[in-house]
């Protein structure tokens, strides 16, 4: 018996994948579950147009964020902060930091969680921060840390 799985199932498949099981499979644990559907016409047209309708936002998301990628990497953002002795700051500059200046000056949304600061910005001068903007799609950032 065919199946369209509503869900990923271990072992079996992933979401909106067409499947064949055995029909009492089908009957005593994934329809009554409701982990899957019985691959009917009108399932399967209903899982034609999720399917292309995810494919189109990956697509659309993906385009943004190489166009997000492009304006990080042509900016740079800047920081003022105060130094004590050997020009090292009080504190240092954070991902959370990042993320909001960058909200600030290039209005792209970025969650902290996706910049990745190699070494803590603890000194005055400049570095590259790289921002996860989507799968495969990295940017780089300059950062550069003045006196007050």
């Amino acid at each position: 018996m065919k199946v369209v799985l509503n869900q990923d199932v271990k072992g079996l498949g992933k979401k909106l994948q067409v499947i064949e099981v055995s029909e009492g499979y089908a009957r005593n644990y994934l329809l009554p579950k409701k982990l899957a559907v019985v691959a009917n016409n009108e399932n399967l047209n209903i899982t034609q147009g999720k399917i292309s309708s995810q494919k189109y936002k990956k697509k659309t998301e993906l385009e943004a964020a190489k166009e997000n990628k492009k304006i990080l990497e042509n900016g740079f953002i800047e920081f003022k902060h105060k130094v004590g002795e050997g020009s090292r700051l009080y504190g240092s500059v954070t991902e959370k930091d990042i993320a909001e200046k960058i909200k600030e000056k290039f209005n792209i949304e970025v969650n902290k969680k996706k910049i990745v600061i190699d070494t803590p910005i603890k000194t005055l001068g400049s570095c590259d921060v790289s921002v996860k903007l989507y799968e495969g799609v990295v940017a780089k950032l300059k950062v550069s840390v003045v006196g007050m």
